[in-house]
């Protein structure tokens, strides 16, 4: 039998609600998106890069926000002392590229497990809650939770943009 991404009753994001509520509505409606995305492709179809020429795929979108959760919320926000997932000095980019290999099936569950624990490093922290994010120069910018939260919803936002166009260029499937 042929594996298949699941299918997705997507959860839709509140209309009225205090700050964190809707900002944690729209950042699961994002995630969902994305899975909303992939459902009912095989391996080969997640692989597949289909917007040329670019080389993204949605098996390498679906990795790389799986490593975005674990960083921002559980290693920056909530200071985790643990690995990126894909880090790998090779290829600083190995979450989108390399998937030639990669079980969609273990991505996936990856993902699941990502969002679970960065729901769970976040619920413990306030959304005044700040951190420091290192840069390169040594320097560094004070931040915090409520940062963190627009900038995922931000970035899904793009990469579901992203996603739409490689759907629709493998299957024809198209929507919101």
């Amino acid at each position: 039998m042929t594996w298949r991404a699941p299918e997705i009753d997507r959860s839709h994001e509140p209309y009225v609600a205090d700050e964190r509520t809707m900002l944690e509505g729209w950042l699961d409606y994002h995630r969902d998106t994305l899975l909303y995305k992939c459902a009912g492709l095989t391996a080969e179809q997640l692989r597949t890069a289909s917007v040329e020429p670019s080389t993204l795929t949605l098996l390498g979108l679906v990795r790389h926000m799986a490593d975005v959760e674990r960083w921002w919320f559980r290693i920056r926000a909530a200071g985790e002392d643990i690995p990126g997932l894909y880090d790998g000095d090779e290829d600083p980019d190995a979450d989108l590229n390399a998937v030639a290999d990669a079980d969609p099936a273990e991505t996936f569950a990856t993902f699941r497990a990502e969002v679970e624990a960065a729901r769970k490093a976040a619920a413990g922290l306030s959304l005044d809650h700040t951190f420091r994010r290192l840069r390169h120069d040594s320097g560094g910018d004070e931040m915090n939770v409520r940062w963190v939260y627009v900038h995922m919803i931000e970035e899904y936002a793009r990469h579901n943009g992203h996603a739409d166009l490689i759907r629709e260029r493998i299957d024809g499937v198209t929507g919101d």
